[in-house]
């Protein structure tokens, strides 16, 4: 008997997914991919590419979904940086657009970016959030410290209250977060 569609969908949905620091080339890989697919395609806001310079000095994390165990695909990604002594910054938040209501990816990735560096010396912690996406960051215990363009977009110049960052001295083992449905609302 052939499952239907929808039980197919079930059973390879992934259960969980790992946030972590990259650790292998692939997974690199995959999060560039990601960034180019939200950024400049999804998006508009680059055109071909959004790498620059902070890339060459940056640590990538990401969100790679695991089926029964085994690392399936990157679907979310966030990048960090010291710009000064004590002072880091996150950019280029993405979420693959079909698992952006898959367990707290995005936030997961945020407490990851925000501990880590907190457990190398951060003091201050600061990102450009796109206007839209200021509501959840003040959820995870940021404030915002001015609005101003970028890009050409609104964004809001956020620092993360790291009181509510614990530090994570093994950011390449990471977090694990579930998968859990959104909630229909009927």
């Amino acid at each position: 008997m052939l499952a239907d569609t929808e039980d197919l969908a079930r059973l390879y949905t992934p259960a969980s997914y790992t946030i972590k620091w990259t650790t292998l080339p692939w997974e690199a890989n995959e999060a560039y991919k990601l960034r180019r697919a939200v950024f400049c395609i999804e998006q508009g806001i680059f055109v071909g590419d959004d790498r620059d310079e902070i890339d060459e000095r940056a640590q990538l994390l990401v969100a790679v979904s695991c089926i029964g165990g085994m690392p399936e695909q990157v679907v979310g990604t966030v990048r960090i940086h010291e710009d000064k002594p004590g002072v880091w910054t996150g950019s280029r938040l993405a979420v693959h657009a079909a698992f952006r209501r898959h367990g707290k990816i995005g936030a997961t990735l945020i407490r990851l970016a925000v501990s880590s560096a907190h457990a190398l010396g951060c003091t201050t912690f600061l990102a450009h959030v796109q206007s839209q996406n200021a509501a959840l960051f003040h959820a995870l215990h940021w404030t915002t410290l001015s609005e101003e363009l970028m890009h050409g977009r609104p964004h809001h110049l956020m620092q993360a209250d790291l009181g509510f960052y614990p530090p994570c001295a093994t950011p390449q083992s990471g977090f694990m977060t579930q998968y859990s449905p959104a909630r229909s609302s009927s």
